[in-house]
């Protein structure tokens, strides 16, 4: 397979949507690609490949290889245990982490052919695994007691606490549960493993905090050095404030244990995370966000002189969060990406001048790895999804690498897009994107899918989603319509600042200012059938909208949203998430919390509204999605309660996801039919 240019690439399935129109079925169908490895010699990447198994409601993964010079990529497993998170042990040997036996443990496979064979035997699953520089020593994370003195006691513990008779949970301090997750007292701790050794070393032992942190946490947060004698790390050692800190310090911990680990970072009470060595050792680089408390902080790029103890920052005048730091070979360029104007592009940073270039510009572009003279990274737009690409270090044209989804995006009639532009609130510059509805006719009006996103410091760009995806709408015969209102990612931090304190004010004149305008510039919109659809803090925001716009819309759909945002303080697990929004705990500012809470206009509501809620969810717990529906009821609203027992703040298990879809798209077809 020769490497396509980027503009061939996105061109080619245009001229061939002949198929049927995009739906959640040719979502489910795509094959996800994830964690590019690329090989010590720089000539072949492995990666994982996610596909959807419908029988089991499930999804399994596979290790592929594809050449970095391009050629035809070629599956590697296909047992039909799980096998993934794959790492070069030499340039002809991966080691990837597969459930074939039973449990989670590391494999090792010879790319060029033979049988997969077991590594390690470990009594407890392995969750993630990187290669040390000499190829023999594994790095790998396992769930433990933290009081454990051996794997084996750790895994008595785990039977103890499994033949209690009660199921009583008793807790003294917060937090209890964490995004869909009871606290139950275990950690991930960072291990050491290398043929000979009876037992793996614990990096961090006794350590009552999670390495990598969690529940998102993974080996991001964790860095080897090019010599394999120290490894850096993130942990989240809060003590009993916990449940309302932000604060995340890097360490640096002996690879052979001799030491304890040694906070980095400890000065800086925000977030510091994505430790990475530069490839002569003597530099430690990472992200920090400096406001302490604040999740969305714009994320700098540190340096540290691992020698001297100096440290500084990169381009510390660029107006966007990175989002990782990846070395070129030399030691002079750093590679991230960074949301950027309804986009993540793809940026190479000057080490010593901190000039900043942009290496992609245009669809949301993540994960860059050096490759000598190439850079490789993962490229998906709201019209594919995500496929890996190369682009010269230097400059010049992306090219793509693979092309799993091709036919199956070329099968699916998809609809066009294009960002715009308006001015919103405070006189400012807002952005959104219209999707025109799969199969457009000219002349034609299209009712309106009106998409608010989340976070709220989030952003709905150019993006193949798999849970709020664009084309699932147009498809079903809606123009798509999503605006980046103040407190959107990309636009520069005070723009992402502004919405502190103002939930319920700047970011809905925008909505609204957006939506109008969108309909003023765009002949087949159809404004008079609309329907608002939100989740998470989307969510909140169709719940407000009922109150402030109740005739504006046709129908609303809130997923996940707060409709009393005093009490969804005592019931959610980050407390540093409202009291920063909100300027403080309810009982400090209650102002803060009742300036823009829908619970006080319900009274107002008229529109027909669609709740979903996920039991798991213990983000916004789903009594605040049952409140909604009571509120509807009870004042004769016509509504609609869809409960996910089995779901977080997301609806991830396949057939609930075709459920979603179903009970969302056939809401708002009813609601806006003409």
């Amino acid at each position: 397979m020769r490497l396509l240019p980027l503009a061939l690439l996105l061109a080619a399935p245009l001229a061939a949507q002949d198929g049927h129109p995009f739906s959640v079925h040719d979502m489910l169908a795509m094959q996800r690609i994830s964690d590019p490895a690329l090989s010590p010699d720089g000539t072949r990447v492995a990666f994982t490949v996610r596909t959807t198994d419908l029988a089991a409601n499930k999804g399994r993964t596979d290790v592929w290889l594809v050449p970095l010079a391009g050629g035809e990529p070629r599956q590697l497993t296909g047992d039909p245990a799980n096998d993934w998170n794959a790492r070069w042990l030499d340039e002809r040997t991966l080691v990837f982490l597969s459930t074939r036996g039973g449990s989670a443990q590391a494999w090792t496979l010879a790319v060029d052919g033979g049988e997969a064979q077991p590594l390690t035997a470990l009594p407890l699953d392995v969750e993630n695994l990187e290669v040390f520089p000499d190829g023999r020593r594994l790095l790998l994370s396992l769930d433990v007691w933290p009081a454990a003195k051996s794997l084996a006691e750790s895994v008595k513990l785990d039977e103890a606490a499994a033949a209690r008779r009660s199921s009583a949970r008793v807790y003294d301090s917060l937090p209890f549960r964490h995004w869909d997750t009871w606290e139950d007292g275990k950690r991930s701790h960072l291990f050491v493993w290398e043929p000979g050794l009876a037992e793996p070393r614990d990096l961090v032992p006794g350590l009552d905090a999670d390495v990598p942190t969690r529940p998102f946490g993974g080996f991001d947060e964790v860095s080897i050095a090019p010599d394999g004698r120290t490894v850096a790390f993130v942990a989240r050692v809060a003590g009993r404030e916990l449940a309302w800190s932000t604060n995340t310090d890097v360490f640096l911990v002996p690879a052979d244990g001799s030491a304890p680990p040694r906070a980095l970072t400890a000065a800086n009470l925000g977030y510091d995370t994505g430790p990475s060595f530069s490839p002569d050792g003597r530099t430690l680089g990472w992200l920090q966000m400096p406001r302490a408390g604040y999740e969305a902080d714009r994320q700098q790029v540190m340096l540290l002189d691992l020698a001297s103890g100096s440290t500084r920052k990169v381009a510390p005048d660029w107006d966007r969060s990175a989002s990782v730091i990846e070395w070129a070979p030399d030691g002079r360029t750093l590679y991230t990406s960074a949301d950027n104007v309804g986009n993540t592009s793809l940026f190479a940073l000057d080490v010593f001048t901190g000039a900043v270039r942009t290496l992609v510009d245009k669809g949301t572009n993540a994960g860059p790895l050096a490759a000598g003279e190439l850079v490789l990274f993962q490229r998906d737009t709201l019209k594919s999804p995500v496929e890996l690409f190369t682009v010269p270090a230097a400059g010049g044209e992306p090219r793509a690498l693979t092309r799993l989804n091709a036919a199956r995006v070329a099968a699916a009639r998809m609809g066009d897009y294009e960002q715009f532009a308006f001015t919103g609130a405070h006189g400012d510059t807002v952005h959104g994107y219209v999707v025109k509805p799969a199969g457009f006719e000219a002349g034609r009006k299209y009712p309106v899918a009106f998409l608010i996103h989340g976070g709220p410091q989030g952003s709905f760009g150019d993006h193949f989603h798999y849970r709020w995806n664009p084309q699932a709408y147009a498809g079903a015969g809606f123009a798509a319509v999503f605006i980046d209102f103040h407190g959107s990612t990309g636009y520069g931090q005070a723009f992402t600042d502004a919405i502190r304190g103002d939930w319920g004010g700047a970011p809905l004149e925008d909505l609204l200012k957006g939506l109008d305008h969108a309909v003023a510039t765009y002949p087949f919109l159809d404004g008079s059938r609309v329907a608002a659809l939100g989740a998470s803090y989307g969510g909140y925001m169709v719940n407000w909208i009922a109150g402030q716009a109740p005739e504006r819309f046709r129908c609303l759909v809130s997923h996940d949203g707060n409709l009393d945002e005093r009490m969804a303080y005592f019931d959610t697990e980050e407390l540093w998430f409202p009291e920063w929004e909100h300027g403080g705990t309810p009982w400090d500012n209650p102002a803060g919390y009742g300036e823009h809470n829908p619970i006080d206009h319900v009274g107002k509501w008229k529109a027909p509204m669609l709740v979903i809620h996920g039991g798991l969810d213990f983000r916004v717990v789903d009594t605040q999605g049952m409140s909604t529906f009571t509120a509807l009821q009870r004042r004769g609203i016509p509504s609609r309660f869809v409960h996910f027992p089995d779901e977080n703040h997301w609806v991830l298990k396949p057939h609930n996801s075709i459920a979603w879809h179903e009970q969302v798209l056939g809401w708002i077809t009813q609601w806006t039919a003409p």
